[in-house]
């Protein structure tokens, strides 16, 4: 007799979903705004540390981004300013911008449980004074990239809480994971891994900006 068929357990419709989750209601969805309000601002002036989001023909992409408290400037209460910086020359974020503009914005501020969510559109822009207002150690940022936030709202504690990312007893005494040289060795056996790591801290020093 052959086996009965297994259940499904595949997700696929809004209907299915929701059945499980229900319903957002009262601050959950009051909180989301289309504007940058006075107090959603004060996260992105302080916050040193953003997650920009982008989706292009190869897929979605997610880019650490970070510089002193208030790298990210507001300019009104619908528009950030975000500096790009130098890097590693891929601009997968930047290339997805150019075919298709939707991004997402994740502030976050240490020890600060709750986080800042902007969905929007973006373009990059090369205006040289604009370049210049964001000069950092002598040096211009390539681009900026300007967002029209169109969705804004705080994200609550439970995550982070969950994750002690800000509790310091919950920290390695050790680092836990591969170090960059050991990463590239691995996919490359003849890479000189530890000379790649020992001259690192002064390749970044001479390379942040």
């Amino acid at each position: 007799m052959p086996d009965a068929p297994s259940p499904n357990f595949h997700i696929a419709s809004l209907e299915a979903l929701e059945e499980i989750y229900g319903e957002a209601l009262g601050r959950a969805v009051t909180k989301e705004l289309d504007h940058i309000s006075d107090h959603y601002r004060s996260f992105v002036e302080v916050s040193p540390f953003m997650i920009l989001s982008t989706v292009g023909p190869e897929g979605t992409d997610s880019s650490p981004r970070g510089d002193p408290a208030g790298f990210c400037r507001v300019i009104d209460a619908h528009t950030v300013l975000i500096p790009d910086r130098r890097g590693n020359n891929r601009i997968d974020s930047l290339r997805n911008i150019v075919r298709d503009p939707r991004v997402s914005l994740l502030f976050l501020v240490p020890s600060v449980g709750e986080t800042l969510r902007i969905n929007g559109r973006a373009e990059i822009r090369t205006d040289p004074d604009l370049l210049a207002s964001f000069e950092m150690e002598g040096k211009l940022p390539r681009s900026v990239i300007k967002v029209q936030a169109e969705s804004v709202y705080f994200q609550c504690t439970k995550a982070l809480v969950r994750s002690k990312l800000w509790d310091p007893t919950g920290w390695p005494t050790a680092r836990p994971v591969p170090t960059a040289g050991q990463i590239l060795k691995g996919i490359e056996a003849s890479f000189d891994a530890k000379t790649y790591d020992a001259n690192y801290p002064e390749h970044m020093k001479n390379t942040i900006y």
